[in-house]
C-alpha cells in the first residue's frame, strides 16, 4: 500500500533546513539533548514510579531528515503486519510509489516541526528509539526566547514519559500494535465495497452518529470503530499523561516550567492560515485536543486517588480507560477503586 523506502527518500529531499547556527554550538545541542534524556527519566520514573529497574539511556539525536527516514521505517514496520508487501495485484508497485510519494510529503511537512517522538517500532531491529530533532528544539527555543537548557529538559521529560510507557508496562507495544492492525485490515477490506455500499454505510452513520464525527470514523462497520476508539484512548490518555509528567515536575527540575508551557500552548496553536489549514488537514488541531483531554484525565485521577492509583490504567488492557472514560475521569476511578 506505502512504498516505504519511497516515503522516506521524498520526504528527506524534500524537508526544510533547520536554523543555521555555529558548529559548536550544534555540538553542544546535540551533547545536552543525549544527556538531558537520562536525566528527565530519572525525573519521570521518581515522579511516576514507572520503570525503577530499567537502565537510564540517552535518546539519539536527529536533524530533520535523520527523523523522516526513522518515521518511515518505524510506520513501515508497524503497517507491515497488516498489510502485506504482496498486496495490490499487477498495478501494486506503481500505487505503493505513489502513496509513497505523498508519505514522504506528509513527513517533510512534520519534520520541522516535531521535537522528539519515542517510536516504539523504530531503531535497531525495530525494538524501540527514543528520537530528538535538535533543529526544531533549537528553533522552537528560540522563537519563544525560553532559557535553552530548561527548555531542553522540559522536551525530553516529555519523550521520556512516552518511553517508559512503553518499556515499562511490558505488553503495551504489542497491545498497540494489535490493534493498529486490526484497524488497518479492516480499512483496507474496504477496497472491495462498491461506491453504493459506502454510500450507503456513510448514510447510516450520519442518521445513528450526528455530525460530530469525522468523516473517517463515520464509515467505519462497528466493529472498526469499537477498534478506534480504543485506539484513540489510549493515544490521548498516553499524550495527556507525558504532558501532565512534564509539567507535574516541577520548578524545582525546570524553574521556568510556567513561562514555557504558557509560551508553548500558544505557539502549538499558532501559524498562518495555510499552517492552520494544513494541520487541520492532517489532523494535528486533533492531536492538540489529545494532549488537554489526557492531561486533564491524568490530572483528575492523581487527585483522587494519586499516582499510584492512577498507575492502575498500566495493569492490563482492560483497566485502560475508554474513550467515554476519558471524557469522564470520575468514571474511570469508580471503575477501578470503586
Amino acid at each position: 500500500m506505502v512504498d516505504w523506502d519511497r516515503a522516506a527518500a521524498t520526504g528527506a529531499l524534500l524537508v526544510r533546513g533547520g536554523p543555521q547556527i555555529p558548529r559548536r554550538e550544534a555540538d553542544r545541542v546535540v551533547t545536552d539533548l543525549r544527556e538531558l534524556t537520562a536525566e528527565a527519566e530519572g525525573h519521570v520514573r521518581e515522579l511516576t514510579g514507572l520503570g525503577r529497574e530499567l537502565p537510564l539511556l540517552p535518546g539519539t539525536v536527529v536533524d530533520r531528515p535523520g527523523w523522516v527516514r526513522s518515521a518511515a521505517s518505524g510506520l513501515g514496520a508497524l503497517t507491515g503486519r497488516a498489510l502485506p508487501a504482496a498486496q495490490g495485484g499487477p498495478l501494486g508497485p506503481i500505487l505503493a510509489s505513489g502513496a509513497g510519494m505523498q508519505t514522504g510529503l506528509v513527513l517533510a511537512f512534520l519534520a520541522s516541526r516535531v521535537l522528539g517522538q519515542y517510536d516504539p517500532f523504530g531503531g535497531p531491529e525495530n525494538r524501540g528509539e527514543l528520537l530528538l530533532v535538535a533543529p526544531n528544539v533549537v528553533a522552537a527555543e528560540r522563537a519563544m526566547k525560553v532559557p535553552d537548557r530548561e527548555f531542553r529538559l522540559w522536551v525530553c521529560l516529555h519523550e521520556c514519559t512516552h518511553r517508559l510507557q512503553f518499556t515499562a508496562v511490558p505488553w503495551l507495544r504489542d497491545y498497540f500494535a494489535d490493534e493498529v492492525e486490526r484497524l488497518i485490515s479492516g480499512i483496507a477490506g474496504h477496497s472491495d465495497d462498491s461506491l453504493a455500499e459506502l454510500f450507503g454505510r456513510l448514510t447510516d452513520a450520519v442518521k445513528h452518529r450526528g455530525k460530530g464525527a469525522g468523516i473517517a470514523e463515520l464509515l467505519q462497520s462497528p466493529k472498526e470503530r469499537a477498534v478506534f476508539d480504543r485506539l484513540l484512548a489510549l493515544s490521548t490518555l498516553l499524550e495527556g499523561h507525558a504532558d501532565y509528567v512534564m509539567d507535574a515536575v516541577g520548578p524545582q527540575v525546570v524553574p521556568s516550567v510556567e513561562q514555557i508551557r504558557s509560551k508553548f500552548s500558544a505557539r502549538r496553536r499558532g501559524g498562518g492560515l495555510f499552517d492552520r489549514l494544513l494541520r487541520a488537514l492532517l489532523g494535528l488541531d486533533a492531536k492538540i485536543r489529545q494532549y488537554e483531554e489526557g492531561a486533564k484525565f491524568t490530572r483528575h485521577v492523581v487527585d483522587a486517588v494519586g499516582m499510584a492509583g492512577f498507575n492502575a490504567v498500566w495493569r492490563s488492557p482492560n483497566t485502560l480507560p475508554t474513550r467515554a472514560e476519558i471524557a469522564d475521569p470520575a468514571a474511570w476511578v469508580r471503575r477501578l477503586h470503586g
